[in-house]
């Protein structure tokens, strides 16, 4: 069975632009990755979670800010490598320059026996949708387009 995440992507309107929060992943791995690397913050269902629920804890997870009001379901998608995403919208700012999120801890460098902490979201950034589609890992691509066609109807 394919492993089920949630997440949210955090919008804003300034001026008359829209503006989408992504986060980029931490550790060595993605340390020089940037296009297509970005995400919204999710993170995987835990046994009998709701998909709200994981959404909202795993951007407190990832972030160190609770999501507060209305999440509005954006479908789910499948990325490349089989995971189904859920994905919520919700509208709010956040200061990018504050985030504190939860680390993990791996072998690095790899065959070492040493073992190093680093944050699963390194930083967070604002995108104008264009921007976002191509920071964002290409299967959420998706997410950005049901949150335009939304924002266009409100």
């Amino acid at each position: 069975m394919a492993a089920e995440s949630a997440g949210i992507l955090l919008y804003k309107r300034e001026g008359r632009g829209l503006l989408v929060l992504l986060v980029h992943p931490g550790g060595p791995f993605w340390r020089n990755k940037n296009d297509g690397a970005w995400s919204i913050p999710k993170g995987e269902r835990g046994g009998g979670e709701d998909a709200e629920t994981t959404a909202r804890r795993e951007f407190l997870e990832e972030l160190g800010v609770v999501p507060t009001g209305v999440l509005i379901p954006l479908g789910r998608i499948r990325q490349r490598g089989g995971k189904h995403v859920d994905g919520f919208a919700l509208e709010g700012d956040l200061d990018v320059t504050r985030i504190s999120g939860n680390t993990f801890e791996i072998e690095w460098p790899p065959h070492s026996g040493r073992r190093q902490s680093f944050p699963e979201v390194d930083r967070a950034a604002w995108f104008s949708p264009s921007e976002a589609r191509q920071k964002i890992n290409a299967g959420q691509r998706p997410f950005i387009d049901h949150l335009e066609e939304l924002c266009a109807k409100s």
